[in-house]
């Protein structure tokens, strides 16, 4: 049988939870009731349909799970009992498996195409802010034509600060489970949600991440509603990359021919949610990815990743690393952005590979999208001529965000779906 679905085995750390808690409800804290499965000793015995797992929990308890053959497997019921269990790809990390589950493996079209696919020599641009401004302007014009992303240096936000960001929402991801399950999630609603995969019940594979959500704007939760281990970093980092939004995207409306506060006038500075990724160590990497290929669909992002790198972008029919760089912004434009500029800017299928690493890596997102969800949206008159006619339809950014949040992500099919 499949060894990931012996490791699988989520009901099995359900039900070992559930089994410590049984066993120890009469005498132990409620500290004790919330202890999770940390060790998996994994044990297939002979050939048959049926093989089981032994796993020792924290407390020195064990139990034995059964999973029979793969024409028993339900993907549906394990994935729900992954997503119930609220301890995300890291607890998994933390049980001890030494194969992920079947619901993480990726189909062979995607796992055979993980390698950098282009001339190695090939860097995307980065951008030293500091510059003349007009030699900055052009030098982002190209970036956002030709590659969709770039990364900036000299940009005035201290490296302390980006630091502290990534850090922070690290130690968040790294807290036992029964402190960050309190936040875990799929509706935002609150204003905060920890889950692993948005897309969980929707795509055809998982990935390999976890990730914690906040909105920030335009009205974000209140700060005591923020984890505290991470709520100061939070707040901080919304200041500085509101900032930074404006001075970005005056440079890219100025590139365009526009006015530089077209884009901010748009209230294509209001909406800002932020994703901090953590993508543990992965036991079987060549199985599974990070973060599928898919394009962003507002305006603009802006990244923050460490040192770790997985971070790959399409350019020339191939991937391209977007090499780490201490102290460095990643930017990438988003389907909004090349709508509305007709196609000026790119936005440009990217992915994160499954952590090979024996340390976690981390990434801080913030998506910079229209605050006017109801508001009609297409390519800017100034930018479609007779030579350059409209290459999409007009829609509401909420038709757009529903559909986005209703599909897995693959590609660039929610952009191709209003194109004319």
């Amino acid at each position: 049988m499949d060894a990931a679905h012996l490791t699988l085995g989520i009901s099995g750390l359900t039900r070992i939870q559930d089994s410590i808690f049984s066993a120890k409800r009469g005498t132990a804290s409620c500290h004790h009731r919330h202890l999770r499965a940390r060790s998996a000793i994994l044990n297939r015995r002979g050939t048959g349909s049926k093989s089981t797992m032994t796993i020792t929990a924290a407390s020195g308890s064990t139990t034995t799970a059964s999973s029979t053959s793969d024409q028993d497997y339900d993907r549906t019921k394990a994935v729900k009992e992954f997503d119930d269990s609220k301890i995300g790809v890291k607890g998994l990390v933390d049980s001890g498996i030494d194969s992920i589950p079947s619901f993480f493996h990726h189909p062979p079209e995607t796992l055979g195409d993980l390698k950098p696919s282009v001339d190695a020599t090939v860097d995307i641009p980065v951008v030293d802010l500091s510059a003349d401004r007009s030699l900055v302007v052009d030098q982002i014009k190209h970036a956002a034509n030709e590659f969709g992303f770039f990364q900036i240096i000299n940009h005035g936000i201290p490296t302390s600060v980006i630091d502290h960001t990534i850090e922070s929402v690290r130690a968040f991801h790294e807290q036992p489970t029964e402190t960050k399950s309190r936040f875990y999630g799929r509706d935002i609603g609150t204003g905060v949600a920890y889950s692993s995969n948005f897309d969980l019940y929707q795509s055809k594979a998982a990935s390999w991440r976890d990730t914690l959500q906040i909105r920030l704007g335009p009205k974000g939760p209140e700060p005591a509603a923020l984890p505290e281990i991470c709520r100061q970093e939070v707040i901080q980092w919304d200041r500085e990359v509101l900032w930074l939004g404006e001075v970005l995207m005056g440079m890219l409306s100025e590139g365009l021919g526009l006015e530089k506060n077209k884009l901010k006038d748009m209230t294509c500075l209001e909406g800002r949610v932020m994703a901090g990724h953590y993508y543990p160590p992965c036991p079987q990497p060549d199985l599974t990815i990070g973060l599928s290929s898919h394009t962003d669909p507002g305006m603009l992002t802006v990244v923050l990743q460490d040192h770790i790198g997985g971070l790959q972008v399409k350019y020339g029919g191939g991937w391209a690393d977007v090499k780490p760089r201490h102290g460095a912004i990643v930017i990438n434009i988003g389907d909004i952005f090349q709508i509305i500029s007709n196609e000026e800017y790119k936005s440009v299928e990217h992915r994160v590979l499954a952590n090979s690493k024996h340390e976690a890596r981390t990434s801080v997102s913030i998506f910079f999208n229209p605050s006017q969800r109801e508001n009609l949206y297409g390519p800017l008159p100034e930018l479609i001529s007779t030579e350059k006619p409209a290459l999409y339809r007009q829609f509401t950014y909420s038709d757009f965000m529903r559909r986005f949040f209703t599909k897995e992500l693959d590609g660039k099919s929610l952009i191709n779906f209003y194109r004319l």
